[in-house]
């Protein structure tokens, strides 16, 4: 049996949603009435309702996002959401709280989201035997570490291979609720990570100034899919639930070409997730809408910088550098590709992230719409580019179809359509009526195919036509038309009834967690989850963060983003350059707000804690055994 791998799309809402589908998505996910990580990405039970009736006509499946940590006087709700999602069809729910598996569920899939700490083959084995279908893979991961986790079990595996990155550990980031009680575990990310900060050294020497330090770029795994592949990834997840449907789209349709050129040279052994193609009219680029920059992030292991310190807003596209300052504007390079209206990106002459919207271009001048002094060989990205906006947004920019083969058939009694579609759902209508010859002498044969191919606004394309008819008869096109009509409308019936949602109970285990003490980096916020970990030998339970903040002397994040290695200072990898060692501890300061770094480099991590907090430091060569170097 081949296997089918997957384009997994963001859905903000249900029109988005199905932008994503008809764009080439073979799945969505999309955040519940409540409990999603991402409060203000809600939707009402009747629009993922829809969704799901949409997405099914394609055999696309659709996710439901309950994946924040619950407190006790919340569980019965969940339950309840749960029960309802499952009755209006949706194919999985995607958790990080452990107290899910204790309920009393319907038979619906689970998928772990990434925030239930699946960084290794022995905790994502455990997933899989305690009732987990797919588990979403920390973003850090590596190529080899991913064939790792593949060896040790046969879960789906489910990798963000574009979007936004979450500079910490996901689900192990508290300095939102540090710092003014919005849990991101709880849907409420105050997002600090792209705050401007000041860096000083252990001498009180500051290092750099307003820059925004924790800020990384977006993630682009596009051209590493063969490779993701190879190593078990079926699934391959964007990122952007807070994104609009130009990003979304763009991001879609670029992922569908790249994915189909593999999977039309390896069909013997993959096949796409969902049915029907989509038709384009634009070309994707994921330049072209919301990015700050791309990078590869860890999946080649640390190669380079990944930091985006000028700005945490989107950089956009790369267009060229400034050649002249002429009249009132600007000689851009490659200025042919701009357009009026768009909004340009730079870093001005204070080292400062900055930029303008274009208000008329005349022959070669770009003319800003308020006055900023650009020196020449700045370079100029687009952030905003309006006609590719224009051109997305509309409805019909990508248009999904699914391929039918007609048969229009004379019976002794009249005539009859038959659709076959691509999958093998099969619809026909009969038209009792006297046959008598047309009293044109020119076939009717063109009429009739002109006439069955106007499929029009539903999901189906005519891929192919064939009549069969004894003679030349009067047919009159009205009633091929409804013909037409009338089987299409039983097909997209006929699809519907006959999609099979995969179902699973949950049976409760007892095999042995991987660890016996879990800390509050485990995010145990209720009586049912501290059930399930003791159920499967866990001996100590710390409370999550947000039960037991301890102000001034935590740890709010533990990251593969390093500060050292982005200043060029880093003993393992940057040894021969880094010249003269930095004195920590590393603090970062924004206002009043102050952290302190620790680096862990036999891991390879960062660590952020509050300023209050007290840690040892241990040089970089004692970590790494290079002392004697």
């Amino acid at each position: 049996m081949k296997q089918k791998v997957e384009i997994l799309a963001p859905a903000k809402n249900l029109v988005q949603g199905i932008a994503a589908i008809n764009a080439g998505a073979d799945a969505v996910y999309i955040g519940a009435p409540m409990f999603g990580a991402r409060t203000n990405a809600a939707n009402p039970i009747e629009d993922i309702a829809a969704l799901v009736k949409y997405a099914h006509l394609f055999k696309a499946q659709v996710f439901v996002v309950i994946n924040t940590i619950l407190y006790d006087d919340e569980l019965a709700m969940c339950q309840d959401l749960i029960h309802q999602i499952y009755h209006i069809g949706v194919d999985a729910i995607i958790v990080q709280d452990m107290s899910i598996l204790e309920m009393d569920l319907p038979p619906i899939v689970l998928h772990a989201s990434t925030q239930a700490n699946n960084r290794d083959p022995e905790h994502v084995k455990f997933l899989k035997d305690a009732g987990m279908e797919r588990v979403v893979l920390a973003r850090e991961l590596n190529l080899d570490q991913i064939k790792e986790i593949r060896k040790a079990t046969d879960v789906e595996l489910e990798f963000f291979v574009s979007g936004a990155l979450c500079v910490s550990f996901s689900g192990n980031c508290y300095m939102s609720v540090a710092n003014g009680e919005r849990s991101a575990n709880r849907g409420s990310c105050a997002q600090n990570c792209r705050l401007p900060y000041e860096l000083i050294d252990g001498n009180g020497k500051l290092l750099m100034q307003s820059a925004h330090l924790l800020s990384i770029k977006d993630l682009d795994l596009s051209e590493h899919l063969p490779e993701l592949i190879d190593a078990g990834i079926t699934s391959f997840k964007i990122e952007g639930r807070l994104k609009d449907v130009v990003y979304v789209k763009n991001n879609v349709s670029y992922l569908r070409k790249k994915l189909d050129q593999f999977l039309t040279t390896h069909s013997d052994q993959y096949e796409k997730a969902s049915s029907g193609r989509t038709f384009y009219n634009f070309e994707p680029q994921m330049d072209r809408s919301f990015n700050r920059g791309y990078t590869d992030y860890f999946v080649h292991n640390r190669t380079q910088k990944i930091g985006s310190w000028e700005t945490p807003k989107s950089q956009g596209q790369k267009i060229g550098k400034v050649m002249a300052v002429k009249a009132n504007g600007y000689v851009i390079e490659n200025h042919e590709l701009l357009n009026h209206g768009d909004g340009l990106y730079f870093v001005n002459a204070s080292g400062e992230a900055d930029g303008a919207q274009i208000n008329i271009i005349i022959n070669d001048v770009v003319v800003l719409n308020k006055h900023k002094e650009i020196p020449i060989g700045t370079m100029i990205y687009r952030n905003s580019d309006a006609d590719f906006i224009k051109m997305v947004e509309q409805e019909k920019s990508a248009i999904r179809k699914i391929g039918v083969a007609m048969l229009f058939k004379e019976m002794e009694t009249g005539f009859a359509l038959e659709v076959v579609d691509e999958d093998g759902y099969r619809a026909e209508v009969a038209l009792e009526a006297e046959k008598e010859k047309a009293r044109i002498e020119e076939s009717i044969l063109t009429n009739l195919i002109k006439h069955l191919s106007k499929t029009g606004n539903t999901v189906f394309v005519a891929d192919d036509i064939q009549v069969n008819i004894t003679d030349n008869w009067f047919i009159p096109i009205s009633t091929v038309n409804q013909m037409r009509r009338d089987a299409l409308d039983q097909l997209t019936e006929v699809r519907i009834a006959g999609y099979q949602r995969k179902e699973r109970d949950i049976v409760k285990t007892d095999h042995p967690y991987p660890v016996e003490n879990l800390d509050y980096t485990y995010n145990v916020s209720n009586h049912l989850a501290r059930k399930f970990y003791q159920r499967h030998g866990v001996k100590e339970i710390e409370k999550a963060f947000e039960l037991q903040w301890n102000p001034g002397k935590s740890r709010v994040m533990v990251t593969k983003y390093c500060v050292k290695y982005e200043l060029g200072k880093c003993a393992r990898y940057q040894r021969d350059t880094m010249g003269e060692k930095v004195k920590e501890p590393l603090t970062l300061k924004h206002g009043d707000i102050e952290y302190k770094l620790k680096f862990n480099c036999k891991p390879c991590e960062m660590e952020i804690w509050e300023k209050e907090a007290e840690f040892e430091i241990i040089d970089q060569d004692v970590q790494l055994g290079l002392d004697s170097l």
